[in-house]
């Protein structure tokens, strides 16, 4: 799938050790629930491989966010976590540090918002963030995605408690505007 300025392609095993630095970064981390930093590339590479099977299973679909003409590097993931008996998927995404600030995660999520509800035929589409995270609330309502509450001390990372702000975007919605 090809954006503006992006390429998303299917995970490879190799992306691993850029999964490992990048997300493993603790500016990204911070806000990645089951990632630790250090990232070890072993286990980077067990998520790699799972993510992979994601599609065969029926379990959504995971992308490697790369630029158009730098397809072997990887600048992030996006992901769309299926619940295909409610026609429902969980956004996830996240970037490198040094891709922050130049809108990718906004272009990489606006296809995969379509990619769901034009080939998977979603009817929602819905995103959690951390406290905290305000890049990531400011991404989801570029989107149109609509603010639907806070679920207060909800998860738990490190040895402290977080609210999670839900986002949601509805097919209704998303064809008003496209």
């Amino acid at each position: 799938m090809v954006t503006e300025r992006l390429a998303l392609r299917e995970l490879r095993l190799d992306d691993a050790a850029a999964v490992a630095d990048g997300a493993g970064d603790r500016r990204v981390a911070k806000f990645l629930l089951q990632v630790p930093t250090p990232y070890p590339v072993a286990l980077a590479r067990r998520w790699v491989q799972g993510r992979i099977e994601w599609w065969d299973e029926g379990r959504g679909v995971t992308l490697a966010i790369t630029r158009r003409t730098q397809t072997r590097t990887l600048l992030g993931t996006v992901s769309l976590r299926r619940f295909a008996r409610d026609r429902r998927a969980e956004l996830g995404y996240w970037l490198a540090q040094p891709a922050w600030g130049f809108g990718f995660a906004t272009e990489a999520c606006r296809a995969a918002i379509e990619l769901g509800f034009r080939e998977l035929e979603l009817s929602r589409i819905y995103a959690q963030v951390l406290s905290g995270n305000d890049a990531s609330r400011h991404v989801l309502e570029k989107l149109g995605m609509t603010s639907e509450g806070t679920k207060r001390q909800h998860v738990k990372k490190g040895r402290t408690m977080h609210d999670v702000h839900l986002y949601g975007l509805l097919r209704s919605e998303w064809l008003a505007h496209d």
